[in-house]
Parts: C-alpha cells; structure tokens; sequence
C-alpha cells in the first residue's frame, strides 16, 4: 500500500511538473508571438506613414502651377527619414521649387532633389 502511495505521489508530482512546464511554455509562445505581431505592425505603420509622406509630397507639386508635376516622382523612405525627387523638369526655378515643397510637406525628413531639366 505504501508503494502504491509512493507511486501516486510520484506521478503527481511528475504530472505537476509537466503542467508548469507545459504553461510556462504556452507563456513562453504567446510572448514571442506577440512581440512579433508587434514587429509586423510597427513595419506595417512605417510603410503606411511612409505612402502618406509621399502621397502629400505629391500632391502639394502637383497643386503647385509653378511646378511640371507630369515626370517628378516622389519616393519616401520611412526608416530613413527622407524623401526622393525624380524625374524631369522644364527648368532649373522648377526643380528647386519641387524641393522648397517637398521641404514644406516633409516635415522632419531630408529631402534628395535628383530632378533633371529637360529643355
């Protein structure tokens, strides 16, 4: 009789064990699955600020009748911090006010002005 209490004793303490273990691990998941989850959404919300960011760019250059619109392409590079504009102008005034915009738009950023003139 006392082995078999032993043994009942035993397996319970085994059993117990196990089930810490088991919750610790479960614990263990949902942490590193949250802390993913995390990741995605801050990288998600980079790329979301990041359309914003050029899409108000854009959208002021394209307002601006000092400015071509027609070839400048407006790129933003949210982890970085900057905006990029490409394309063709008509003139040197127009590249330069391109980027006096996107200065304006862009707040916080640094802008790269690789705009060429086409005559």
């Amino acid at each position: 009789m006392k082995s078999i209490n032993t043994a009942v004793g035993f397996a319970i303490l085994v059993l117990s064990a196990a089930c810490g273990n088991t919750a610790d691990g479960v614990k263990k998941d949902a942490d590193i699955a949250a802390e993913k989850s995390a990741e995605a959404a801050s990288k998600t919300g980079d790329a979301m600020g990041g359309a914003m960011q050029t899409g108000e760019v854009k959208t002021a250059i394209m307002a601006d009748s000092r400015v071509d619109a027609g070839d400048i392409n407006v790129d933003t590079d949210e982890a970085l911090k900057t905006v990029t504009l490409k394309g063709t102008v008509k003139t040197e005034s127009e590249k330069v006010m391109a980027g006096e915009i996107a200065t304006s738009k862009a707040v916080g950023y640094s802008i790269v002005n690789i705009l060429t003139i086409r005559p």
